[in-house]
């Protein structure tokens, strides 16, 4: 017998050969059918929806997806958007990003985690182990995912103000304004002249201006000078945990009843906002600037490269949610079917949010006498500024602003409950042992909630606006989405096998998807995203506020940010590759090689192999 030089991995705890009795090594066509595996995944799926929980019905499933998915950029981002880059030609480039990438993303994404009943960490180690850190990089992304909570705690200090019998945003008779204040009163002009009204403007500040950066942030002059901590934002901010805590102290048992209020009762606000909108004066010169067609502007590459990112970041991709979410479905859910009807509805949602938010915007225009250009806000101005200011010149302003403000906070609560519980869950995976013991789990949320609490409060001092900005715009910049999805598709089309996770698609829905997914998985998303990733950094511009530039070490520490995602990727790959034994060619084989091909049958037994390999040769 001649020596020949196997990979070890470990067995039950035993180092053993990737070699089969004969001395052979295990190839492709020694590999059980993936169909002769349907009933055994089922019976191991079923066992761990007992240790780790499932969806008690498709239901709560479709309702976690659609809070998580349909947020704030559905509503202050897609709007805006859309007006700024040609109206409805803007609609073009988004409709074609989202059948190339968002559809075929979110199904590749959340047939993953139905395929693998894992977390975004460990299903990787499943399918790829040598791309499992894309799952590392993703868990770091969670972690700057959770300072979105910081919304929420603004949301709901305006919802508290709301009850007042005069909106404290709507005058200049309060104790934080200043001279240079100019009120509702100030605003509402019949005068024809835009010229005139835009000049008045632009030489006062609104009182709903005032309101928000000196009552609600008290905004210091910069990063450098945090200040103290402002309490009544820091108890909204306790608040918003304590919610979240026990949305999902018991996982997904918790989570999943709490959406049936969440994830629906937005819509009921959607709804009466969108009545109300359409029957205010000036209502329809609003949504003319949001719909009217500029298809000059379609040649304007910006337009494209905006259309994609409002498609990953609306759709939840490369974050690992989708994963972690499908993971709790049944074996045999129908993820292809769901992919459809789950991105259409964020689609729509976007859509008629514009009509919400630009209705409102053109009666404020005509109320102050200006064009909607000169009123139109997106993000945090536009939730906190632009349209408290216009429920403020409404019949019945306390309602309105309720109404609002209501629905902001529940956009905001179903995304980050989802993400900490998609952290969570994630780690549970890794170490299950540790955490899926009795109370183990609340103990863990307790300690998230808890931790991350207190590193929050750095939100809500003077100079907090400034840090929840630069880690909005360099923890979660396009450059981690692109980089992600490259890696994603290089890792599951190429190397896991795209006909592969078509037949994983297949054996799980009884529907084959179409072979344009493949070409999507395997060249069309690789591609866009590399030219993105190329365009964005060739693009890239620094952050601002206002007039306002960060020293240099805070760029500094928002490139750190960002890099320490994107390079959880190669690092874990090379660290891999160093600690695995054999030549590289017997490193990759077995790291790229998923763990079901490990899977030897020999004779009744049926021995499951994790990839843990060390030196030795027979």
């Amino acid at each position: 017998m001649g020596i020949q030089s196997c990979p070890y991995v470990t067995v039950d705890s035993k180092r053993r050969s990737v070699c089969s009795s004969s001395g052979f090594q295990l190839t492709a066509d020694k590999v059980p059918d993936l169909s002769m595996n349907r009933q055994r995944r089922k019976k191991e799926n079923q066992k761990r929806a007992g240790d780790r929980g499932q969806w008690a019905n498709k239901t709560e499933y479709i309702l976690v997806v659609a809070g998580n998915v349909v947020g704030l950029g559905n509503v202050w981002r897609f709007p805006y958007l859309c007006y700024k880059n040609g109206g409805g030609a803007f609609l073009v480039p988004y409709g074609l990003f989202a059948m190339v990438c968002g559809i075929p993303l979110f199904l590749l994404e959340s047939s993953v985690g139905q395929y693998t009943q894992e977390g975004f960490v460990t299903s990787w180690r499943k399918l790829c182990p040598l791309a499992q850190g894309i799952g590392y990089g993703q868990a770091v992304v969670k972690l700057y995912d959770f300072s979105f909570i910081i919304i929420e705690a603004w949301a709901l200090f305006y919802l508290v103000f709301s009850f007042s019998a005069q909106a404290p945003w709507a005058t200049c008779e309060n104790s934080w304004n200043t001279a240079n204040c100019m009120g509702l009163h100030g605003n509402d002009s019949s005068s024809s002249n835009w010229t005139a009204n835009l000049t008045m403007l632009k030489k006062h500040t609104s009182a709903a201006t005032e309101f928000w950066e000196r009552r609600v942030l008290g905004m210091s002059a910069g990063i450098e000078d945090l200040g103290s901590v402002r309490w009544e934002l820091a108890l909204c901010l306790l608040a918003c945990w304590v919610f979240c805590y026990f949305s999902i102290w018991k996982g997904v048992k918790s989570s999943g009843k709490v959406v049936y209020f969440t994830a629906t009762f937005p819509y009921v606000m959607l709804l009466i906002l969108l009545i109300r909108g359409f029957t205010l004066p000036g209502a329809w010169e609003g949504i003319y600037y949001y719909l009217y067609p500029d298809l000059n502007r379609l040649a304007n590459l910006e337009v494209w490269i905006e259309a994609g990112s409002q498609i990953f970041f609306s759709y939840s991709l490369t974050a690992g949610t989708l994963i972690v979410l499908g993971s709790y479905n049944e074996y045999s859910n129908n993820c292809y079917k769901d992919c459809f009807w789950l991105s259409l509805l964020n689609s729509g949602t976007s859509f008629v949010a514009g009509f919400v938010v630009f209705s409102v915007l053109g009666f404020m225009a005509q109320k102050q006498g200006v064009t909607v250009d000169t009123v139109v806000e997106s993000g945090p101005g536009l939730a906190f500024i632009a349209y408290p200011q216009a429920t403020a010149m409404m019949p019945l302003p306390q309602f309105w602003t309720f109404c609002f403000f209501l629905m902001l906070i529940l956009l905001t609560v179903d995304s980050h409950f989802v993400a900490v519980e998609c952290f969570i869950t994630s780690i549970g995976d890794l170490f299950p042992k540790l955490f899926r013991k009795a109370g183990r789990h609340e103990m863990l949320v307790l300690f998230i909630c808890c931790s991350f609490y207190l590193l929050h409060l750095l939100m809500v001092t003077e100079g907090g606006v400034y840090v929840f900005h630069l880690i909005d715009y360099y923890g979660m910049t396009r450059a981690c989405h692109y980089f992600m999805a490259l890696s994603e598709c290089l890792a599951l089309a190429w190397t896991f096998g795209a006909d592969r996770l078509m037949d994983v698609i297949e054996d799980m829905t009884g529907q084959r998807p179409s072979g344009f997914f493949k070409l999507c998985w395997k060249y069309i998303i690789p591609l866009l995203s590399l030219i993105a990733l190329i365009l964005y950094l060739l693009d890239y511009k620094h952050l601002r506020i206002y007039q306002y530039v960060y020293p240099d070490w805070a760029y500094a520490l928002g490139w750190t940010m960002t890099l320490s995602s994107v390079v959880m990727v190669p690092l874990w790959a090379a660290g891999q590759m160093c600690f695995t034994a054999g030549t590289i060619r017997q490193r990759l084989s077995v790291l790229c090689r998923p763990a079901e091909d490990l899977t030897w049958t020999n004779g009744e037994a049926e021995t499951a192999v994790e990839l843990n390999t060390s030196a030795g040769t027979t």
